[in-house]
């Protein structure tokens, strides 16, 4: 087990070693998934990261090293790599960290039921059922079901007297299901994730909320594509959340920025969106991933980013904080303790207004519902705000009435674009994150909450497959 006391010894090791700064990062992280696939278990895996990461700063110059084994000569060996690497590093050039408020907490999630110390076997007989029903069904032709369930324990500690400890636990299901119909396949998942323990997981009917995903891929694949063209449309709380983490919540990060890879560089204070439109990056908010305090020990609050259609800033880091000359924001996150941070979201969301969601489809003659049960992803690039997205089945809007439904759907654009034609938001705000991914960049993967409330913009481009 990792202690506070071990971090404490080691910040004393680096900085009595000629370091100037420091911060010292500890990791314990469990990770156990049983996935079961067209009826046959597949794996049962239980993963566990254990280790420890010193940041070193000697000059301006920054050194980072890490071990996985908590040993006095491991930890020496990374402490002294630390500090080579910082050394070099200054003599290379300087880098500046924005100052951040000494704090001392802990934050843990309260759950009843350790998911760890639950009998294995009545965890592969949930997978199990849930797997075996749904191939039962007909038109269903393959199913994917999987389990997930996680708890990180991370412990930050800073020369300028931060100590936090933050312990997640977190647990879900998975399921993703294949209908055939004639020449037709068409592939539907969705995903549930808790924050808590397993008492999550014995309390919901995991074989209805399967069903229901079986029967929207049947219905799926009996269903047409949309004609190609641009539509006035209604968007779902997922679909709003994958288009601003991806298209939006990437150009606003400060890394991107500092390196002129931003659609949004230089545009503090315009109107990049609707007026209807704020925009928020929060490290504890209901059905999100809680990052109370990022990998720099420093608090994640409330960062509005846009404001009634206005940006008004960026997530930082201490470092790109400094090169902005901004205030440091708590987005330095990172993976694991084998990698130093990076700029990264956490709950990442349009704040609702005072539409109710039936209110966003009166008066659309001809338009179409985008709903996200089934996204398959897709391509980005925020230096420019170009996106193009596979969503799920979705349905044409008629004469203000949801009508058909349609599959294949792909919608591209340009998110500022997209935003500025925002007229309505509803008041149904729904947040959601996932035990099973995240968000990736730089060869690292970090643990994100998106979404916001319905909205309706007047153009949208859409396609079929």
């Amino acid at each position: 087990m990792i202690n506070v006391e071990t971090a404490r010894q080691v910040l004393e090791e680096v900085l009595k070693k000629g370091a100037e700064q420091a911060v010292v990062r500890l990791q314990e992280r469990v990770y156990e998934a049983i996935v079961y696939d067209t009826g046959v278990l597949r794996s049962y895996t239980v993963g566990k990261v254990v280790g420890l990461g010193i940041r070193a700063m000697i000059r301006g110059g920054t050194g980072y090293a890490y071990t996985s084994s908590l040993d006095r000569d491991s930890v020496s060996r990374a402490t002294g790599k630390a500090i080579s690497l910082a050394r070099v590093a200054g003599e290379l050039g300087k880098k500046s960290f924005a100052p951040a408020p000494s704090i001392r907490d802990r934050f843990r999630v309260e759950f009843r039921v350790d998911p760890h110390a639950v009998d294995p076997k009545l965890k592969v007989d949930l997978v199990k059922e849930v797997n075996t029903n749904s191939m039962k069904r007909e038109n269903i032709v393959s199913a994917v079901t999987r389990l997930g369930l996680e708890r990180d324990r991370r412990v930050v500690l800073t020369s300028e007297g931060t100590e936090v400890e933050v312990d997640v636990v977190g647990v879900g299901l998975a399921h993703m299901a294949v209908a055939r119909y004639g020449a037709v396949i068409e592939r539907v998942s969705d995903r549930e994730t808790y924050i808590g323990g397993y008492e999550h997981i014995e309390k919901r009917d995991w074989n209805a909320f399967a069903k229901e995903i079986d029967e929207l891929a049947v219905r799926a694949s009996q269903a047409k594509t949309p004609p190609p063209g641009t539509y006035v449309a209604v968007v779902d709380n997922e679909v709003v959340g994958l288009l601003l983490h991806e298209a939006f919540g990437h150009a606003s990060e400060g890394d991107g920025v500092v390196a002129g890879a931003s659609i949004l560089k230089g545009r503090v204070g315009e109107k990049v969106a609707s007026e209807f439109i704020t925009i928020v990056d929060a490290g504890v908010i209901e059905g999100g991933y809680p990052v109370p305090y990022d990998d720099e020990g420093v608090p994640k609050k409330r960062t509005v980013v846009v404001d009634r259609g206005v940006l008004k800033g960026y997530l930082t880091s201490r470092d790109t904080a400094q090169e902005l000359n901004l205030e440091p924001t708590g987005n330095a996150r990172a993976q694991d303790v084998s990698f130093d941070t990076l700029v990264r979201q956490t709950n990442y969301y349009a704040e609702p207004r005072d539409w109710k969601v039936d209110e966003l489809f009166e008066g659309i003659t001809y338009g179409i519902y985008l709903r996200g049960r089934g996204a398959m992803g897709g391509q980005v690039d925020p230096s420019v705000g170009t996106y193009t997205f596979s969503i799920g089945p979705s349905y044409i809007i008629r004469n203000g009435e949801i009508s058909e439904l349609v599959r294949g759907v792909v919608v591209s654009g340009n998110i500022l674009e997209t935003l500025k034609e925002v007229d309505a938001v509803a008041n149904d705000l729904r947040i959601t994150t996932s035990v099973f991914g995240g968000c990736g960049k730089g060869g690292q993967m970090v643990r994100v909450g998106d979404g916001g409330p319905h909205i309706r913009t007047r153009k949208i481009v859409v396609g079929g497959d």
